[in-house]
């Protein structure tokens, strides 16, 4: 097994200057936006991020046998997608973790559409054999609780339905920002569509063929923001951000804020720490609109031996790990926890007895997932070294991560 061992910059001290690739959420989206576009359209800046290469080249094929790899986003967008696609009929699967995480309410939905999809395997999960033809349109319901990609791939191809979609969300939305980011691409792209009281509305149309730019993805950032919260002086500028930007997980700027200040201009934005700090007083997060932040952020208050409640992971056990498990697996390797329920919605960080210095250096499992690998890596600032296992896995969003940290005076040894 290969693994890095990370070593900081010397002293702690955090300078330089980073281009971050192309949002992966956005392009996703884009991607298959075009494919519903009559003539399809030029993509500017198309992420470097696995899942959306794969997605991009399934796209393209003429297989019988798709496969999604781990990419939840790619699996579920294509599911819908595919769907739509008029006599063609295809099998779409992925990894081992893949054909664990449910696909079925986002199969029902397309049902109630009348779509033809059925279970190669597992009833509930993929693989799936779809059947693609004219589909009709018209009102149904979703669960708006596991996951807003259910959301977002039934959006993307309402608005090529014969009577368009009324799409009612049930219960407690999760992930609202990346519903909001979907419809303002439909809407860039022609598409009529309102939101009012849980219920979309998309008319019947064609999207419009335009150029599109991606912009830099701020889930990348986030990491950056971890770096310098725990470096000893830091000043770091990122590349391709803007303050406005449609993707949720720009509100790490505010969570961190006590730590680290932003600094905003002409699609960049300057990194630098912030002396005040919140070392004390009890802490409280919703991560209920920007789960993928989560892991960053609990690491880094972690480090910094915060207590913290936190709210709003549920969807957090059905991605590419149970992330809440791994998380606490991981930091109980340095004395801290994550405990709670998803019945009660409440989970506790308790870093009381976070040690910086353990007897010896532990080794960071990565579960197959890319957001493990990154927001552990940071923690070298203030562990001196650290081991991450299985480092290939941040290809999957940000495949130059590991290059990227070396640009800041990280030291990266690769280790056997």
């Amino acid at each position: 097994m290969k693994s890095y061992l990370i070593t900081p910059p010397k002293g702690g001290i955090v300078n330089g200057e980073i281009v971050l690739n192309g949002s992966k959420s956005i392009a996703n989206r884009a991607l298959i936006i075009r494919a519903l576009t009559e003539g399809g359209f030029d993509i500017a800046n198309l992420s470097n991020a696995d899942d959306t290469a794969v997605l991009d080249r399934l796209l393209k094929s003429t297989d019988t046998v798709l496969d999604a790899g781990a990419g939840g986003t790619t699996f579920r967008f294509l599911t819908a997608y595919l769907s739509t696609c008029e006599g063609r009929e295809v099998v779409l699967t992925g990894t081992e973790r893949m054909q664990e995480r449910p696909i079925k309410i986002l199969v029902d939905a397309l049902r109630c559409l009348g779509a033809d999809i059925s279970y190669e395997k597992k009833e509930g999960f993929p693989p799936l054999r779809i059947k693609g033809k004219k589909l009709k349109g018209g009102k149904i319901s979703i669960p708006a609780g596991t996951s807003s990609q259910y959301i977002s791939a039934l959006l993307m191809i309402a608005p090529t339905l014969e009577e368009g979609m009324q799409l009612e969300l049930v219960g407690e939305i999760v992930s609202l920002p990346y519903i909001l980011m979907t419809i303002n691409l439909m809407k860039h792209f022609g598409a009529s569509v309102t939101f009012k009281d849980k219920i979309i509305d998309i008319r019947p149309g064609k999207y419009q063929s335009r150029p599109f730019f991606v912009e830099a993805d701020w889930s990348a950032a986030s990491y950056y923001y971890s770096i310098v919260m725990l470096a000893q002086q830091a000043n770091i500028v990122l590349k391709g951000l803007s303050q406005d930007s449609v993707q949720g997980d720009a509100e790490i700027a505010n969570i961190l804020k006590p730590w680290v200040n932003s600094s905003f201009d002409n699609q960049t934005v300057v990194l630098k720490k912030n002396s005040n700090g919140i070392e004390s007083e009890k802490l409280s997060y919703d991560f209920l609109e920007c789960p993928d932040l989560t892991q960053t952020v609990v690491v880094a208050l972690a480090a910094k031996k915060a207590s913290c409640g936190f709210q709003g992971l549920k969807t957090l056990l059905i991605k590419e790990t149970d992330r809440v498990a791994a998380l606490d697996t991981e930091l109980s390797k340095y004395g801290a926890t994550l405990q709670g329920s998803v019945e009660d919605n409440q989970w506790e960080l308790n870093a009381e007895n976070f040690s910086s210095h353990p007897a010896t250096i532990p080794s960071i499992a990565t579960y197959e997932d890319h957001r493990m690998a990154m927001s552990f890596a940071p923690l070298s600032l203030v562990t001196d070294k650290i081991v991450i296992e299985e480092p290939h896995v941040v290809t999957k969003s940000y495949p130059m991560f590991w290059e990227d940290l070396k640009k800041l005076g990280f030291g990266i040894e690769e280790i056997f």
